[in-house]
């Protein structure tokens, strides 16, 4: 290997150290979120809503029609829990579920 090659660091360790950095804004575990979604909520919620981001325990949904809207905001703690209980942590803290923009 070349002087100029023996410098170069694999794009694996960087991302494996990038992931590892404690003080990244978000969990990188978190992103099972959108592995999980349809089985934690079933097909129907699934159809109507889904997540956008989630950061520091805060979960961004977006949902397809007010009615959805309506009906999501009143079961968001029975979400919260069943998402958390399928990541098998307390991954999410609040749920905020906006309308999709058109």
């Amino acid at each position: 290997m070349n002087q100029r090659n023996s410098n170069l660091t694999s794009l694996k360790d960087i991302l494996g150290a990038l992931l590892n950095d404690s003080s990244l804004p978000f969990n990188p575990d978190d992103a099972h979120i959108w592995q999980i979604w349809t089985e934690a909520v079933g097909p129907a919620i699934a159809r109507n809503a889904s997540p956008l981001w989630i950061r520091k325990g805060r979960l961004r949904v977006k949902v397809s029609d007010p009615i959805w809207l309506q009906e999501l905001s009143l079961a968001g703690e029975v979400i919260k829990e069943k998402l958390n209980d399928k990541l098998g942590r307390r991954a999410v803290e609040k749920i905020e579920f906006r309308l999709r923009s058109r």
